[in-house]
């Protein structure tokens, strides 16, 4: 299958582009059965003659060219109604009836505040041009009114607020908030173009209508939209933000169960980090023994941490009531041991980074891990099921 994208260097349309790469090129094997052949990239610095060869060759179209905020709002008109004009009589031009996809707007709706929106109205007159060309040519065309789009690649100050909020706040420079209860409709990027290639391009859009600015999905519906969005306040959004970029000063991240918002928000947030904070200082806690590393913590999940034991010495000898820890040795050679609390018997397990184990100690032994060699430091990576509470640690010292 021949795939032309115009608007391919965007923000939507690069993120589409990748995928669609990957998957031609054997990288993402997980969309069985689908076949990429040629991708046609088409932009703004695209030489305008190719985008006839393109029209001829293509056997689906995604249409993601337009203008998000211009220097003058004629140029609503121009770059998207007078583009899209421009590609849909190329196509007819070529007799070429591949299925198009139109990347519109919910401002398209025309409800509620953005009932004089100069872009929805573009959009809108877009979104004719399109059911239009289907009765003309009996086309299939999916028109997808997309809320507010977020994600990696998008262009701070221009295509999204989220990535605004992210850009700045992660450089430490002021975000404006006029009304903190203001509720957007957010979409991620990699959600849509997950829609775009599982179902668009399957000829199995998601099928939706209008109440408003709300898609109510149905199979019957004459728009399309993406099923997987969220609605989240601007203060909500702020307030999480300032908490990714806290993490710095604790290591604590916030909650970030699979599929939520919170865990897509924090990936977004990471694609515009400074290079600068790309790499972060640790604080080593350091005495003869070696040292201990907290590397990062999570309030459900536990923490991560590094430890480093000298030749011949000996770290631990605690116990918990519940708390249970994971050690993985990665390099050098020792040996842990654990006792029941109460009983007499050892058990020992000799760890070395020559076969990495993970090795449970379990709540209500005491334990502790000897570094066995003369002369190489043991590293242990180690996991603990919960953060430390220091008014309550669950930590008692008795030896082996």
């Amino acid at each position: 299958m021949n795939i032309l994208v115009t608007g391919a260097r965007g923000f939507i349309g690069k993120n589409l582009c990748e995928s669609l790469k990957n998957i031609r090129d054997g990288k993402d094997t997980s969309r069985e059965g689908l076949s990429i052949g040629d991708i046609y990239e088409y932009d703004t610095d695209s030489d305008p003659a190719s985008l006839d060869g393109y029209c001829r060759k293509a056997d689906f179209v995604f249409h993601f060219a337009g203008v998000n905020r211009p220097k003058d709002p004629s140029e609503f008109s121009s770059g998207n109604t007078g583009f899209s004009e421009i590609l849909l009589s190329k196509l007819k031009a070529a007799g070429n009836r591949a299925p198009v996809v139109l990347s519109s707007s919910v401002q398209a709706t025309l409800a509620g505040r953005f009932g004089v929106s100069p872009y929805g109205i573009s959009k809108k007159e877009c979104e004719d041009l399109f059911f239009g060309y289907k009765e003309e040519t009996g086309a299939e065309v999916y028109v997808y009114r997309f809320p507010n789009v977020a994600g990696k690649w998008a262009k701070p100050n221009y295509n999204s607020a989220v990535v605004t909020f992210c850009y700045n706040i992660s450089r430490g420079l002021p975000v404006t908030v006029n009304d903190r209860s203001t509720v957007l409709d957010i979409l991620f990027v990699e959600d849509l173009v997950d829609e775009m290639i599982d179902h668009a391009l399957k000829g199995i859009p998601s099928r939706c209508d209008f109440d408003g600015t709300r898609p109510v999905f149905k199979e019957s519906g004459k728009y399309c939209g993406c099923p997987v969005t969220y609605e989240k306040s601007l203060g909500d959004i702020c307030d999480l933000l300032y908490s990714f970029n806290g993490f710095g000063e604790d290591l604590t991240l916030p909650l970030m169960p699979e599929g939520s918002f919170e865990k897509k928000l924090f990936s977004t947030f990471l694609s515009y980090f400074p290079e600068e904070r790309v790499a972060l200082a640790t604080d080593p806690k350091s005495d003869s023994r070696g040292s201990f590393t907290e590397l990062v913590k999570n309030p459900g999940c536990g923490q991560i941490s590094i430890n480093v034991t000298k030749p011949g010495e000996t770290k631990g000898n605690h116990w918990h009531h519940s708390k249970w820890e994971i050690f993985a040795v990665v390099s050098g050679k020792g040996v842990i041991r654990q006792r029941q609390i109460g009983t007499d018997r050892v058990i020992e397990t000799e760890v070395s980074g020559d076969r990495i184990t993970e090795v449970f100690t379990l709540p209500g032994y005491t334990h502790n891990i000897t570094n066995t060699s003369k002369t190489e430091d043991l590293i242990t990576l180690m996991y603990a099921n919960e953060i430390l509470d220091k008014e309550r640690p669950d930590t008692f010292r008795e030896e082996v």
